[in-house]
């Protein structure tokens, strides 16, 4: 923990970083903006941070990422690797967005999430998969490239759980509550929603979530290009405490957003509305072999 910080009391940073189609360049970057976060407890990164968003990049870009606990070979995963070491050098806790990762034949779309030693201690393989078609404005299909994930993430911290999600997760209240009932006490979400989504609901998504679940949430975006002719993200990083206010944001430019999280908000949040302790199992149930 910083010299300010206590179990009731987090800074967390998120990195809105621009995204090129130079992988040298993106992880340089990365770790340049790392480093402006000393004053964080937790760090957070964006989807897709070291390659472009197309699903004809994800194999270009994609690197080896090995288990929770094994070591990270540098010459297979370069990104992951630089991550790592800035977790250790700074001493902080860092969830590093997403990198597409190759495992045989198939391709993830994949968090990975360091201690302050550096050491992988948390991976997460999106769950469900971006495959939209709103006519006229927007169609994306991550399944022609990736493979969905099997598994919720959650991170053991000085501060508790930290449940993972990646961007489309966030539409999933399920998965959301499945994280809240293994025990998170926060939820990050890297995400890229487009310029057709991120006006109508990436706050609003991020706000029901926190809301429903009565925890913190984050999402943090990359910076938006409106230049290189992609994929164009709507920015716009946030952070929504458990009573669903937005305790920070910023724009579409590459920025880094901060916030000192109350953590007895959750509890006080929890006491005040005990809507969790209120549901009716009799009527309604969600079931999950990890729980």
């Amino acid at each position: 923990m910083s010299s300010s910080s206590s179990a009731n009391k987090m800074k967390l940073s998120l990195c809105q970083l621009s995204v090129t189609d130079n992988k040298a360049a993106n992880i340089q970057n990365c770790v340049d903006h790392i480093a402006k976060c000393g004053d964080a407890d937790v760090i957070v990164l964006p989807e897709c941070w070291n390659s472009p968003y197309a699903v004809t990049s994800f194999p270009v870009y994609a690197e080896t990422v090995p288990a929770v606990g094994e070591a990270i070979d540098p010459a297979v995963s370069p990104s992951i690797a630089a991550v790592s070491q800035a977790a250790k050098s700074m001493k902080k806790w860092i969830v590093g967005g997403s990198i597409p990762e190759r495992e045989g034949d198939r391709l993830y779309n994949t968090c990975t999430a360091f201690d302050p030693e550096g050491n992988l201690v948390g991976k997460h393989r999106k769950v469900h998969l971006f495959d939209i078609d709103v006519p006229g404005r927007i169609t994306f299909k991550e399944s022609d490239s990736l493979s969905p994930g099997e598994a919720p993430t959650l991170i053991d911290t000085p501060w508790g759980k930290i449940g993972v999600g990646i961007c489309y997760d966030i539409r999933f209240p399920e998965y959301a509550i499945l994280l809240r009932r293994l025990g998170a006490r926060i939820i990050l979400y890297p995400g890229a929603f487009n310029m057709v989504t991120g006006p109508a609901h990436w706050e609003l998504l991020q706000r029901a979530r926190a809301v429903d679940n009565q925890l913190y949430v984050a999402a943090c975006s990359p910076a938006r290009d409106t230049t290189s002719g992609g994929y164009i993200a709507w920015g716009h990083s946030s952070i929504v405490s458990p009573w669903g206010e937005v305790v920070a944001t910023t724009e579409e430019a590459q920025s880094i957003v901060t916030a000192e999280l109350d953590l007895s908000k959750i509890d006080e949040m929890r006491t005040n509305i005990p809507c969790w302790s209120q549901k009716r199992a009799d009527i309604y149930e969600i079931k999950s072999k990890f729980l």
